[in-house]
């Protein structure tokens, strides 16, 4: 068993190690290992693996049993008795053993986390892919610069946050893999234009979870309450203007939107709809991709997992009027914002449907706009592809597709680096090689990393 393999990745059931020997009661003295993907370290206790939380490497913890299987063990270090230079008091009140479930790192230096999440990086790509990769994590510019002098807290950075809400109407955030709820009255990492509102100083009677959005650029906030029996949602009076959602949001004009500022335009993003978190990623990531596919004039483009069009609409001053750009998203809500983000474009088409469906057809009409020929039969191979998976990846069949589709680069922009490396296997199996890739720091306090991975064709002998 790999050490370094995230724990939910472990089978658990047909074991042949052997029975727990510990109960969930128990405290155990640990001599703390390497970090393990999901905001873990590694330990071992009489020949068992132990995860441990709340602890850095190189440390002498006392933790406390919160699980066992046959096959390992899960812990929380609920006291330090040598610890880490790396390790600090958490800057939020909530974090701890027990306490919150939203933080993994907040006991270590930022500078440390970046190293123990490209460590986690490079061993995923190592392990699962086979790759020898050397990895630095780079910070993000502040999101509140005027509040945040160093430029590098770690803090106000999370534009977008699912609150969940106990049967009594009290506002907190899951504990760690609990359905209990930590009430909490303020959260570090969230950006200020959400806490002005003051979300967790209310009661929501009636609620389960509360979904906010808001933009850092433009002061706009949305706020979605799932809200079966329109009504029954008891919403407060807030700190700040919002534009409430009520139940399930359905596509069209009346929906609400914030407006996000990146790669010199205007998007709207509808609903709590996807857009990266931290105020810098977007920019960010763009340039990223930009500067490692550096498009050339009229090539043709295909964007997958596109959402609201950021990369498409981005390449698409690149490689001018002369080349092709293709979206593909599948959430009905987002398609519609790419075609409003994109009205201006003529030749970008935004397709909706499932990615594997879509790739699975023949080749599309030039050009007409993101809103023209829906129903066209597919699309013929490009020059560049870019994919913005969800954090279960790409997958194997997309892959094979892309790998037949595309001509001179691939950008990967992946959240989980267990699935880029698993999917960077897959195309290695056809043909296709890692030829750089950048990791960013765009959850800080988090065991979760952003990466860009950049694949090129493999030369053949004598090419």
């Amino acid at each position: 068993m790999n050490e370094s393999a995230r724990p939910e990745d472990r089978p658990e059931g047909r074991s042949q190690g052997p029975a727990p020997t510990t109960s969930t009661s128990d405290l155990l003295e640990l001599e703390i290992g390497p970090v393990a993907h999901g905001g873990w370290c590694v330990a071992r206790h009489e020949g068992k693996v132990v995860f441990v939380r709340h602890a850095l490497p190189g440390e002498l913890v006392r933790a406390r049993v919160v699980e066992e299987t046959a096959r390992l063990v899960r812990a929380d270090a609920i006291e330090i008795l040598r610890g880490s230079p790396d390790r600090v008091a958490p800057p939020c009140p909530y974090a701890g053993p027990g306490r919150c479930g939203g933080c993994d790192w907040q006991h270590a230096t930022l500078a440390a986390q970046r190293e123990l999440k490209a460590a986690v990086v490079k061993e995923q790509l190592r392990r699962i892919a086979g790759l020898e990769v050397e990895v630095t994590v780079e910070a993000l510019p502040s999101p509140v610069p005027d509040e945040d002098p160093s430029g590098d807290s770690g803090l106000g950075w999370r534009t977008r946050v699912r609150f969940a809400v106990s049967d009594d109407g009290v506002v907190g955030f899951r504990r760690h893999r609990s359905h209990e709820i930590e009430p909490v009255d303020a959260c570090v990492i969230t950006h200020p234009e959400i806490e002005r509102l003051g979300i967790e100083r209310h009661r929501w009677p009636g609620a389960d979870q509360i979904e906010v959005a808001a933009s850092a650029a433009t002061g706009d906030r949305v706020v979605a309450v799932p809200d079966r029996n329109r009504g029954a949602v008891e919403v407060p009076r807030l700190a700040a203007p919002v534009r409430l959602v009520r139940g399930e949001p359905q596509p069209g004009p009346g929906l609400p939107y914030v407006r996000e500022h990146a790669a010199g335009r205007t998007w709207q993003v509808s609903g709590t709809g996807f857009w990266q978190v931290h105020p810098a990623a977007a920019d960010t990531l763009v340039e990223a991709v930009l500067e490692a596919l550096e498009p050339r004039s009229g090539e043709r483009v295909l964007d997958l997992y596109c959402g609201v069009g950021l990369f498409v609409g981005a390449l698409a001053e690149r490689v001018g009027p002369a080349g092709t750009l293709t979206g593909v998203e599948e959430d009905p809500i987002a398609v519609r914002d790419a075609r409003h983000n994109l009205r201006d474009l003529p030749n970008v088409t935004i397709e909706r449907g499932r990615v594997e469906r879509v790739l699975s057809r023949g080749r599309p009409a030039r050009g007409g706009g993101p809103g023209a020929n829906r129903d066209r039969p597919g699309l013929d191979q490009v020059d560049l592809v870019v994919l913005d998976p969800p954090r279960s990846g790409a997958g194997q069949t997309v892959v094979r597709r892309v790998a037949a589709l595309a001509r001179r680069r691939i950008a990967y922009v992946s959240c989980d680096p267990a699935t880029l490396a698993r999917d960077l296997r897959y195309f290695a199996e056809h043909g296709w090689s890692l030829a750089g890739l950048r990791a960013f720091d765009a959850f800080p306090m988090t065991h979760h990393v952003e990466c860009v991975a950049i694949l090129e064709p493999v030369k053949k002998d004598g090419a």
